[in-house]
């Protein structure tokens, strides 16, 4: 996931009043950076050549070949002072960057002109909630609908004297919710949907669950509450983009369903989440080629595709542009329009769950894999660094891997936590991530670009 920064001079434009047209959710050929988005430098963690590492905003948004931008992540809700606390890795962290007083939020305000120069080309930037290493939950509902104003006011429409982007105004939320506790965040969303009611901008809210139907964190969110998109992450799953030609394990056609039958928005899209490099996840990975053609498959099947979602940016960069050459072959292949119309979502403030059945498709039979039941203490995820590929561990050397928490049974190097090799011990679902270390900066802070161009060519 990715991470970013701030300046303290806020930008004469006004976002609220600026129309971004170019950026269409009905379409079936968009390109996302989102949930292994822009923010998290994936690259600097599994590679050592600084040139490939991570750049700001504004490279990624010279071409047309990305649609959408999560900033990743907004890893901490409450941290000092109840203000949230983001992590851009080699852009913009608390660890590396100026923060506001009495808080842990990084100022990254140098960001703001980077942020609108990729809305001027037409492109979304939102803001990703979570990661493998967020603090995501809430007590109760009147905590989750004021958190909503939290981030109102903070990143999108509101106003705050603390702006981690200065005056650049981001176009939505983003769910990447993988431990913890999703209990009240269909609050949270429905505060942002009424915030968002009477804006002059189209505010958008999506979400990054893991392929396995339904999600085992955000399943509950997304039946309640109405969303924009769904990046379904097929990787790291027995569900994954190498196992596409198997009926038994590929189930995009669930997610088809639910977002015909379940979802609040009935015209909610699916994105087929992918890695944009072999080295970007643990498994799934598959070569631009091979992706283009699942993906031109599955929108030939499915009216719910809404395009392909790549981790992460600096990935794709790296990797031959895996991004321009995905856009490219879906381009080809036809326009990518969609009979879909714009979305609009109801903002009442209640609450109204869809029905809790689960309906698979009938023409398709799914393995399904029950998940895990164990639950770590409260707080003991705290201060644990997630995995990371090029970081030799020793047994007992604890670490935080798709929300869960594992401790290595003897040395290990590259092999991911759950993988085939066995090296590591699954101790069960996190369930408060208040204090774990940033993702990225694991690997990537010694190697730290002194500086980085934050403006566009």
């Amino acid at each position: 996931m990715a991470s970013f920064w701030l300046t303290t001079v806020l930008s004469a434009l006004s976002l609220g009043t600026l129309r971004v047209s170019a950026f269409d959710n009905s379409r079936s050929d968009n390109i996302v950076f989102a949930l292994r988005y822009w923010g998290q430098n994936s690259y600097g963690a599994t590679h050592s050549d600084t040139a490939n590492f991570q750049k700001t905003l504004s490279t990624y948004c010279q071409d047309d070949s990305i649609d959408a931008f999560p900033i990743a992540f907004l890893n901490v809700f409450f941290g000092p002072g109840g203000v949230p606390s983001i992590d851009l890795s080699n852009i913009c962290s608390s660890a590396d960057d100026p923060v506001f007083s009495g808080t842990n939020m990084p100022d990254c305000s140098f960001l703001a002109s980077d942020i609108e120069f990729c809305q001027s080309k037409g492109k979304i930037v939102t803001i990703s909630l979570g990661g493998a290493t967020g603090a995501a939950s809430f007590t109760s509902d009147d905590q989750a609908s004021a958190f909503g104003d939290t981030i109102w006011n903070t990143f999108l429409g509101g106003s705050s004297s603390i702006r981690p982007f200065g005056g650049a105004v981001l176009d939505g939320i983003d769910l990447d919710i993988e431990g913890g506790s999703t209990e009240h965040f269909a609050a949270f969303v429905n505060r942002i949907r009424t915030l968002a009611s009477g804006a002059s901008k189209e505010y958008y809210v999506t979400a990054a669950p893991q392929c396995p139907f339904p999600d085992a964190y955000l399943s509950t969110v997304l039946n309640a509450v109405g969303f924009d998109a769904v990046y379904v992450q097929f990787y790291n799953n027995y569900c994954g983009l190498t196992n596409a030609a198997n009926p038994n394990d590929w189930d995009f056609d669930l997610w088809d369903n639910w977002a015909k039958t379940q979802a609040i928005n009935k015209n909610v899209k699916i994105y087929i989440g992918a890695p944009a490099s072999s080295t970007a996840a643990g498994s799934g990975y598959v070569d631009a080629s091979t992706l283009a053609n699942i993906a031109l498959q599955t929108r030939s099947q499915y009216s719910s595709f809404g395009g392909v979602m790549l981790w992460d940016a600096s990935q794709a960069y790296a990797n031959n542009r895996f991004d321009a050459a995905i856009k490219n072959a879906i381009r080809q292949s036809g326009s990518g329009s969609s009979s879909s119309n714009p979305v609009t979502v109801p903002t009442s403030s209640q609450t109204t769950p869809a029905s809790s059945t689960t309906t698979k498709v009938t023409t398709t039979s799914h393995s399904t894999t029950a998940s895990p039941t164990t639950t770590v203490t409260s707080g003991s995820c705290a201060g644990v660094s997630s995995w990371v590929a090029n970081v030799a561990y020793n047994g007992g050397d604890t670490v935080i891997y798709n929300g869960h928490l594992w401790t290595a049974k003897w040395w290990s190097y590259g092999d991911v936590p759950g993988g085939a090799a066995g090296d590591w011990t699954d101790d069960g679902a996190c369930t408060s991530f208040a204090a774990a270390v940033p993702t990225a900066h694991v690997a990537a802070k010694s190697a730290k670009i002194a500086t980085i161009p934050t403006t566009a060519a």
